[in-house]
């Protein structure tokens, strides 16, 4: 007996099986690539790399992500995400401003030495550098530093109308300080400093910050 095949049933099986989920942790993988991307930069991390840390193949990665760019896209989410000592946004939280950023400073220092993942920031000293068709990823990760100077000065400005900070303090010049001390411990982390020796730059920025304080 001949079979006649219904194509209109092949095609919804071939749309079935691309629309199965896959079949792994989307979270349990990105972090994989997420530490491989931290470690190496985006320049520097190949596909190979990516997927033999993630344990997928090629086509798991493009049909689970799309791109390389968008898996990093969604790499530095998740690397945002992360729990930090202080849960949250210290400087969204209803403290003084010096608190505040003390608490930011802390969280940082102590997870870019955290033994379990890669040393420094994932993106206060990321694609730096990169070739030319890698600009747009660099302009995300340049967008995203963009928005923490941002909410540094933000922060000041409110510490200043609320009397924490002297009236004459100039925020943006204020923010930029505490932003190279964020990325100055990244690199600092990388080359081997412990969470001990970024502890005390913490303390130094904290005095210069005080030195801010409405008397």
């Amino acid at each position: 007996m001949i079979v006649v095949k219904n194509k209109d049933s092949d095609k919804e099986s071939t749309a079935r099986k691309r629309g199965r989920p896959p079949a792994f942790d989307r979270e349990t993988v990105l972090a994989a690539a997420r530490d491989v991307f931290w470690e190496h930069g985006y320049d520097g991390s190949s596909i190979a790399d990516l997927t033999a840390s993630m344990g997928i193949t090629p086509q798991s990665l493009y049909a689970a992500f799309q791109s390389k760019a968008d898996l990093y896209r969604e790499a530095l989410d998740q690397y945002r995400r992360m729990p930090r000592p202080y849960p949250g946004n210290p400087l969204r939280e209803q403290i003084d401003t010096v608190s505040a950023f003390e608490r930011f400073l802390i969280n940082s220092a102590m997870i870019f030495t955290a033994p379990d993942h890669p040393k420094g920031c994932m993106i206060s000293t990321a694609v730096l550098n990169c070739a030319s068709e890698n600009e747009d990823i660099a302009y995300h990760v340049s967008s995203l530093r963009q928005q923490t100077l941002d909410a540094f000065t933000a922060r000041i400005e409110s510490g200043i109308a609320d009397g924490e900070l002297r009236p004459d303090t100039n925020a943006r010049s204020l923010a930029r300080f505490l932003g190279a001390i964020v990325q100055g411990m990244s690199v600092q982390a990388r080359d081997g400093a412990t969470s001990e020796e970024l502890m005390e730059m913490v303390t130094h920025a904290m005095n210069e910050l005080g030195r801010y304080h409405s008397s």
